[in-house]
């Protein structure tokens, strides 16, 4: 999906408004790691997408990693950071491939945002991965993960989001993302994007992928078999407390002792 859909990536993605939403909370958790380790943070961003947090955290002087599985994603990554005149040292690499790709006990902070996670599509690639994430992380590291609230995606069953657009020289995109939820218990989420230019009719894709719903219960459980201690869970990157039934996203934060 994401190999393809990486040329429209950073049109159905509002980043102005995104960034300056998530990237205090992500600074809040670098100040604390920053109190206890009293030296500049390393910091990795797996499934990156296009760089863009990845980017906006080198330009505030942080130093930083990034990968993600798709190389047109990494292309796109690095012609953002040539275009923000920043350093970001990225890889191709999946989620599971982090001490392959860049070693171990190397980072301070590990993000996994954009529900990226959810990727995983067995409990057994889920572990794996997560303990990948511990190896990759120095005593006292942390990592942070964003997914959906599939708490509540599973018990109401909504298949429909709002729609994205975008609109550039005249040029229009429209989004429209949707879920099938299938009978083995995995999703298939799909984008539909369609494009048209000025004075021409519109053309339309479909992009699709399957998706593992990690329900904040079995997440945590497996961080804990992975290693991790001091799990927090909250309902978005504004830190009010996660609820089951009505927060937009889980985000957890979770120690390397």
């Amino acid at each position: 999906m994401y190999n393809t859909f990486s040329e429209n990536y950073d049109r159905f993605v509002n980043w102005n408004d995104r960034l300056s939403f998530e990237i205090p909370f992500i600074e809040k958790q670098i100040h604390f790691l920053q109190g206890n380790l009293h030296r500049p943070l390393d910091i990795l961003d797996t499934a990156c997408g296009t760089g863009m947090h990845a980017i906006a955290l080198s330009s505030a002087g942080h130093r930083v990693c990034a990968a993600d599985l798709f190389p047109e994603m990494i292309a796109k990554s690095q012609l953002n950071a040539r275009s923000a005149g920043v350093e970001v040292h990225f890889k191709t690499a999946g989620l599971g491939e982090m001490v392959q790709s860049f070693g171990q006990d190397q980072f301070d902070l590990l993000l996994c945002l954009g529900n990226s996670l959810p990727h995983l599509i067995s409990e057994q690639e889920l572990m794996a991965s997560l303990q990948d994430f511990a190896s990759t992380l120095c005593s006292g590291g942390m990592l942070l993960i964003q997914n959906r609230n599939f708490d509540m995606v599973m018990q109401r069953k909504e298949r429909w989001m709002d729609p994205q657009t975008y609109q550039s020289d005249g040029d229009e995109w429209i989004f429209q993302r949707f879920y099938d939820f299938l009978p083995d218990g995995l999703i298939c989420f799909n984008i539909v994007t369609l494009q048209r230019k000025a004075d021409s009719n519109w053309q339309s894709a479909v992009n699709s992928t399957l998706l593992r719903p990690q329900i904040s219960t079995e997440l945590e459980h497996q961080l804990v078999q992975a290693g991790f201690t001091d799990i927090h869970a909250y309902g978005s990157m504004q830190a009010e407390s996660f609820s089951p039934d009505s927060s937009g996203n889980l985000i957890i934060t979770a120690i390397k002792p």
